[in-house]
């Protein structure tokens, strides 16, 4: 079997079952989804049983079986020094060494338990029509999330994401990711108003009523404050039908971005997308996006 170890907030763990879900197609093996860590995970809840995933949850004896040994263990900080030892896809227990794609994750033939984030689409690109299909919200929208798709769906919709959230309250997240400014944002719309004709900009944040106060434009707006924390993968699904993204350093409207189907869709995202230089995102940003 394949085990992936979910955690984080629910664009991480959206690219952590991508993963899971190619690595489980590749070997013709069952894939479970370990979510013990948010049993004492104070930021984020689990969050993929509103979608149309193949939702096989882990046992802890099925957890047990892969649990690194000692010599294992010695191994993996061996490897950090020298790859000569033991490499990644020979390991059962699998650590990701870095943010960087690595192919050498297709390797394994093998059972394997996979803890990581994984944030590249480099990981699913083969199976996309796979993984869209299976992100796709169990339920139908409610009345109020309908009204909102029928004006995204007539507007030249311009999804915009304000992440704030544990980005400003919890000081290690702070440390590492930051915000991007509003000057960012004011690019960005000003981007989209060179390349899209009478562009309307539906807002989504977890901080909506911050972003209210803080967040001003004289295109025609639309605040998406009806789903809240609880509900936000019904905002996912919003976004997703925009035809045109201004994202986040954030991996919620990553996807976002990501699941809309428009062929013509233009992405823009932050240059910089952490605070910290030592970790690159090559491998997170698609080719055709606009870096501002």
């Amino acid at each position: 079997m394949i085990i992936v170890k979910l955690i984080g907030g629910l664009g991480n763990q959206l690219f952590q079952y991508a993963l899971g879900r190619n690595l489980a197609l590749k070997n013709d093996t069952e894939l479970k989804l370990d979510i013990s860590g948010f049993e004492n995970y104070k930021l984020h809840n689990y969050g993929l049983h509103h979608f149309n995933i193949i939702e096989n949850i882990a046992k802890q004896e099925d957890i047990q079986c892969f649990k690194p040994t000692r010599r294992q263990i010695f191994f993996y900080t061996m490897d950090k020094i020298s790859k000569r030892f033991l490499p990644l896809y020979k390991r059962k227990y699998i650590v990701e060494p870095d943010f960087s794609f690595n192919i050498n994750i297709f390797k394994i033939t093998k059972n394997a338990y996979l803890e990581g984030y994984w944030q590249s689409e480099k990981y699913f690109a083969d199976i996309s029509e796979i993984i869209r299909k299976e992100i796709s919200v169990k339920n139908e929208p409610d009345e109020l999330n309908r009204n909102t798709l029928a004006q995204i769906n007539i507007t030249n919709s311009v999804s915009l994401h304000i992440r704030r959230g544990d980005y400003i309250s919890n000081k290690k997240t702070m440390e590492t990711h930051g915000v991007p400014s509003m000057d960012y944002y004011v690019q960005a719309q000003t981007f989209m108003e060179e390349k899209v004709k009478d562009p309307h900009i539906f807002v989504f944040s977890d901080d909506i009523e911050w972003t209210k106060d803080h967040f001003k434009s004289d295109l025609p707006l639309h605040f998406i404050d009806h789903n809240g924390v609880k509900k936000n993968y019904e905002d996912m699904r919003l976004m997703s039908f925009c035809k045109h993204h201004i994202i986040a350093n954030s991996s919620f409207s990553w996807w976002g971005a990501w699941l809309s189907n428009n062929p013509q869709k233009i992405v823009i995202t932050p240059k910089k997308w952490f605070n910290k230089p030592d970790i690159t995102t090559r491998d997170l940003i698609p080719e055709s996006w606009i870096r501002l």
